[in-house]
């Protein structure tokens, strides 16, 4: 039988990878694009294609409503990708630019996840699978308002997997680290919007900010392409025992492991070595 997977934030980088990938498996791939110039291409590129701004709780309630009535009420697998990146001090931003930030990465896609639960209760199986980041548990300076939402989402995986076990439905979290994406220059204007770089204490130190979300191409060692996110999302939905978390690139793994065994003044000292 043909398996059908919902995919968030399919316009490029993880998502797009992922869609291709699953589709050349075989799986009925129905993407998500916020943009409607994003959801035309990839229409005309063969996919089954719904605008979703999950900053929006009506967009997110259509968007339920559409993938369960064009799948006759089954889902097989979500993949949470979509997302962004707020760059910028936490004394830099304001409460509007944090809650905008957990709107997008945190409340829509828990919303998301309730709306689609109770098909996956009622077919006693499913797959919901979250993309994290290394800095899902791990913090860099300037990073505040993204890694908190990360750290959000992965508190909630981890009470949902508790909450739906025995259920035959399962819940994982994919933790990458430097990804080739458009996630750098999707979180630019963000940065500019929400950030008085000129007015702020951190004004040197946004320079360099600015270099890297201006760099075309890897901006960090180890950056791999999202294929590498594909081969754990594989792994996610098609294993009997499919883990918890996955962790993508050398980094990820390198720092989980890191942040287990070191002190916290030493684990400091790397961070903010690695932040400059």
């Amino acid at each position: 039988m043909e398996k059908t997977i919902l995919i968030t934030g399919c316009s490029s980088g993880i998502g797009l990878g992922c869609a291709v990938g699953l589709r050349a498996r075989g799986w009925r791939v129905i993407a998500c694009c916020r943009h409607p110039d994003d959801v035309a291409r990839l229409s005309d590129d063969g996919f089954e294609c719904l605008a979703l701004d999950l900053s929006d709780e009506a967009s997110v309630e259509a968007t339920a409503r559409s993938v369960l009535e064009l799948t006759g009420g089954r889902l097989d697998a979500v993949f949470h990708n979509a997302g962004y990146g707020q760059t910028g001090a936490v004394e830099d931003l304001a409460r509007e630019a944090v809650r905008a930030q957990f709107e997008t990465n945190l409340f829509g896609p828990w919303s998301l996840t309730r709306r689609l639960l109770p098909a996956m209760r009622g077919q006693q199986s499913g797959r919901i699978v979250f993309n994290s980041s290394i800095f899902g548990f791990c913090a860099m300076k300037y990073r505040g308002a993204y890694i908190a939402s990360k750290y959000a989402i992965e508190g909630l995986c981890d009470t949902l997997r508790l909450e739906l076990s025995g259920s035959g439905i399962h819940v994982s979290l994919i933790e990458p680290g430097p990804i080739e994406s458009r996630f750098r220059a999707n979180a630019l204007p963000h940065f500019l919007n929400n950030v008085d770089v000129e007015g702020s204490v951190h004004c040197e130190a946004y320079q360099a900010q600015l270099q890297r979300l201006k760099k075309i191409g890897a901006a960090a060692p180890f950056t791999l392409p999202p294929e590498a996110v594909l081969d754990c999302l594989l792994h996610a939905l098609q294993s009997s025992h499919p883990r918890p978390r996955y962790r993508v690139t050398r980094p990820s793994r390198l720092f989980w492991y890191l942040k287990r065994w070191l002190p916290v003044c030493w684990m400091d000292r790397i961070l903010l070595s690695a932040s400059r």
